[in-house]
């Protein structure tokens, strides 16, 4: 496996759409699918404008995860559903930590998978709210290394 930091987006942009619509539609069961339909329609932006954009490839150079950071910030981190629960998502965090100084996430709390990942890898709750960004109804827990 490789991991690296994408320069050029636009290539493999629709590959990194369909790894988010997969994960999403794997772990964020609270989701409608008009809702991640909804939410898909952003995804481009989001990864076009994120600071840093880390790709996990496998071996025959296929992206089968990535995450974006920001300003210390975990702002996205996706895995294809086939490669979860191989260690990919922890040694993608791990490279983060040590690469762009990852400290902070925020995570759906209806998606306890992600928040037990977060915690096994360290971070603690600080602070929770009744909504998400957009104001749904979708609570979120910001978490912290600890």
């Amino acid at each position: 496996m490789r991991i690296y930091e994408l320069q050029d987006r636009k290539p493999v942009l629709e590959v990194l759409l369909n790894i988010w619509e997969a994960s999403v539609r794997a772990t964020h069961h609270f989701l409608s699918n008009a809702e991640v339909l909804q939410i898909k329609e952003y995804v481009p932006q989001a990864l076009m404008g994120v600071q840093h954009l880390i790709i996990a490839e496998n071996d025959t150079g296929e992206p089968i995860a990535f995450m974006g950071t920001e300003n210390s910030q975990l702002e996205m981190l996706f895995l294809s559903p086939a490669v979860r629960g191989n260690g990919i998502g922890k040694q993608l965090i791990q490279y983060g930590i040590e690469n762009y100084d990852i400290q902070e996430v925020t995570v759906n709390e209806q998606n306890p998978q992600a928040v037990g990942f977060y915690e096994h890898l360290g971070f603690v709750t600080y602070k929770r709210t009744d909504l998400d960004e957009e104001g749904n109804p979708y609570p979120l827990l910001y978490m912290r290394r600890a």
